[in-house]
């Protein structure tokens, strides 16, 4: 049998590709007299025909694993959904009220507002009148 045929059948038993296969080369005698199925089937018990250790590299795995520790990965290659689709609408505006309301409190215990427009400032937060702290600094300044 030729060699090529002989490990070809080999791999079919092995369940391997024909790459994945190491044949012994000091017996590459035997493989020639192989004939049938059997004969390929000793010489694998045998040990003539072996798997090779070699399999898929995990190299741009850990790659990537060490660039998902460091914190990266945040591109717009990455993003799947707009940005109300990522963040619920509800926890944004609880972080903006929440924000805008510790800021109009600081300002408060600063002394920087009188309490009378605090109330006024508190309520136009709670109506969503502001966009962010320093909208608030802008309309303070103004008025």
């Amino acid at each position: 049998m030729k060699m090529k045929s002989a490990k070809k059948l080999a791999a079919k038993y092995l369940k391997v590709g024909t790459s994945r296969l190491v044949v012994d080369g000091s017996k590459q005698k035997e493989v020639k007299e192989a004939i049938t199925g059997e004969d390929v089937k000793n010489l694998i018990t045998q040990g003539t025909f072996k798997k090779s250790g070699v399999g898929h590299s995990r190299g741009r795995a850990r790659v990537l694993h060490k660039k998902k520790q460091a914190g990266r990965r945040r591109g717009p290659g990455t993003k799947k959904g707009t940005a109300k689709a990522r963040i619920n609408k509800k926890e944004l505006w609880l972080k903006k009220v929440r924000s805008q309301r510790k800021y109009i409190k600081s300002l408060l215990d600063e002394k920087k507002i009188e309490n009378a427009v605090y109330r006024d400032l508190y309520k136009k937060v709670k109506g969503g009148f502001f966009r962010s702290k320093a909208h608030i600094n802008t309309y303070i300044t103004k008025k």
